[in-house]
């Protein structure tokens, strides 16, 4: 009898995931009590925002006004309602793909490349902690991440130069940016929020913040460079081995640009922008319709910098555009499970059932359950701003009866907040994976092993937290 090779086990394709989620929240829509807490207006850093009230909290019959239990038809409904209710994310990922599509094109990105690289040489490894470290400061200090979108294509082709594979460009970014969101140090959508709605001086404690941030940002870039030293000796254990990626060019490419007048102007234009961006989103309260509107002033200029007709600027704009739309469904269809959460009014249940959890826990596993409530909470509130606003007016009165400072139960939750959208399909890692090309699935696969590591460093910071008081 031949023997039957034994199949290795493969994540199941992205879609599958995010259907089977929406299929299973569509049943805990029908078991889980349907419940809310009151909320209240209050002003949030010189904005208003809706906070939960502690103590509100109440069961909702399932048959009470307003509370839809999801059905068979409605579950694949789901599907389309989430799409509809991720059309401002949806549109946003297509104007930062059309317009960075524009200034990809342009050369001036694969001319610096080519300059930066023949400078290094054969240290181009260091290339990773250098931008790793800029695109954690642009999410620790401002926040920053939809506004690093566009820049996913140039620094996945970048990976492909240096001689590893997408997922190592990818992995610069995506770590980059969220391990900074992470360790937020004046975050103003995480750290400025949950210290206002906890009573806390603005920014308090920001030296042991920029500690967890070294922390953080040298465990990853270790982590990114030992899988690209692995990597260089078998190019088979890389997850996207044998995908062809839409956004790679190699390092011979690069010697077809030249770096001169027109490409520096070009990068000159990205920088004047940026700084404009986090002028506009710091002081000015900017979102996304500024956000896109001032990236297409940016390609416009960058095209005629370049001497392009305006037909040949939208022809590379829709060209770029187009090759979005598979992640822009996917981050649709993953908006479908918290249609489907809202609907049945289980998110708030969910939440009042997490944080009972902590009441009553001992003093020493406390801050541990916290970061691991916040961690859950961040599957149905993926926001970090709607997170802080629904759990700290919670979290901080809780942390008092639990002996804990309400600095911990800040730290807590932007560990918690921060750690898993790289994780969860709610949060952003299925937005990126699909502007970068990555099956979301293969993610996971290279991810989840350092995610363990950042996770134990994370209670390690947190217990650190606790043994020194922090205030």
């Amino acid at each position: 009898m031949a023997e039957q090779a034994k199949k290795k086990f493969e994540f199941p394709n992205t879609w599958i995931i995010i259907a089977v989620m929406i299929a299973i929240t569509a049943l805990l829509s029908w078991i889980v009590p349907s419940g809310s807490y009151e909320y209240q207006k209050i002003d949030v850093n010189g904005k208003m925002r809706s906070v939960a009230i502690d103590g509100t909290f109440k069961f909702i019959a399932k048959t009470a006004e307003g509370v839809k239990t999801t059905g068979f038809l409605a579950t694949f409904g789901a599907l389309y309602r989430g799409c509809v209710d991720a059309a401002g994310i949806f549109f946003v990922m297509v104007f930062c793909s059309g317009t960075f599509g524009v200034m990809v094109k342009t050369g001036a990105f694969h001319a610096g490349i080519g300059s930066v690289l023949k400078k290094f040489g054969s240290k181009s490894l260091w290339i990773v902690p250098i931008l790793m470290v800029l695109f954690g400061i642009g999410g620790s200090a401002f926040g920053m991440l939809s506004e690093f979108y566009g820049f996913y294509p140039l620094i996945v082709g970048l990976g492909i130069a240096l001689g590893y594979d997408a997922m190592f460009g990818f992995a610069i970014l995506a770590l980059g940016e969220y391990i900074g969101f992470m360790a937020a140090t004046l975050n103003p959508y995480t750290v400025a929020i949950a210290q206002s709605i906890s009573g806390l001086p603005l920014y308090s404690a920001t030296p042991f913040r920029i500690v967890c941030f070294v922390v953080f940002m040298a465990a990853s870039a270790a982590y990114l460079i030992w899988y690209g030293i692995k990597y260089r000796k078998d190019p088979t254990i890389s997850p996207v081995y044998g995908l062809e990626s839409p956004h790679a060019f190699t390092s011979d490419a690069l010697d077809e640009y030249k770096f001169d007048g027109r490409t520096a102007l070009v990068l000159l234009d990205l920088v004047v922008t940026l700084f404009i961006l986090m002028y506009g989103l710091m002081e000015k309260g900017w979102d996304y319709p500024e956000l896109c509107g001032l990236f297409t002033i940016m390609s416009i200029v960058a095209a005629a910098i370049m001497g392009w007709s305006p037909n040949k600027y939208c022809d590379v704009f829709t060209a770029s555009a187009k090759t979005i739309l598979w992640g822009a469904m996917l981050t649709g269809l993953a908006k479908g499970i918290m249609v489907v959460m809202q609907d049945a009014k289980i998110i708030d249940t969910i939440i009042y059932a997490l944080t009972n959890l902590l009441r009553g826990a001992p003093h020493w596993v406390s801050a541990q359950l916290m970061l691991f409530v916040q961690t859950l909470i961040n599957f149905p509130v993926s926001s970090g701003s709607g997170q802080a606003a629904v759990t700290m007016p919670i979290m901080a009165p809780l942390a008092d009866n639990l002996g804990l400072s309400r600095q911990v139960a800040c730290i807590a939750f932007q560990f918690g907040d921060g750690l898993s959208n790289l994780l969860w399909p709610t949060g952003g890692c299925v937005i990126i994976c699909g502007i970068a090309g990555i099956p979301y699935e293969k993610w996971l696969k290279w991810f989840i092993p350092l995610c363990g590591i950042l996770y134990l460093l994370q209670m390690i910071m947190l217990q650190i937290a606790v043994i020194i008081g922090l205030e």
